[in-house]
């Protein structure tokens, strides 16, 4: 069982990234699919979690990133729109059953993928 994060980089600000989690060894529509964040010198933070019961979002992010999967390709994809300095993160993709955004309930992680927003 892999999750596969990719798609990070540099991007100034307003500018747009889309980040990809595919999953291998397991289908992810039966599971809740979570993006979380960890910015520098600060603790991992939920960012967006989907599952069969719904989509979730963190506030600073509504409005401006959409989550959204493609069964067929067994992907989930993050597009982040309107990027500001301080979403500039390691990003990761989780996957669980239950959908949260309580990081210790998510047992499947992703390695990573370091998005960057700065002039």
């Amino acid at each position: 069982v892999q999750l596969q994060a990719s798609g990070g980089g540099l991007v100034q600000p307003g500018g747009s990234l889309r980040l990809s989690c595919t999953a291998s060894g397991f289908t992810l529509d039966d599971y809740a699919i979570a993006w979380f964040r960890q910015a520098p010198g600060k603790e991992r933070e939920g960012v967006s979690v989907i599952s069969n019961s719904g989509i979730y979002y963190v506030d600073s992010v509504k409005g401006r990133f959409t989550i959204s999967r493609d069964n067929a390709k067994n992907t989930v994809y993050l597009q982040m729109n309107s990027l500001k300095p301080e979403d500039t993160a390691v990003y990761y993709c989780a996957a669980d059953r239950i959908a949260t955004m309580s990081e210790e309930m998510y047992g499947y992680w992703g390695q990573g993928t370091l998005v960057t927003v700065s002039s």
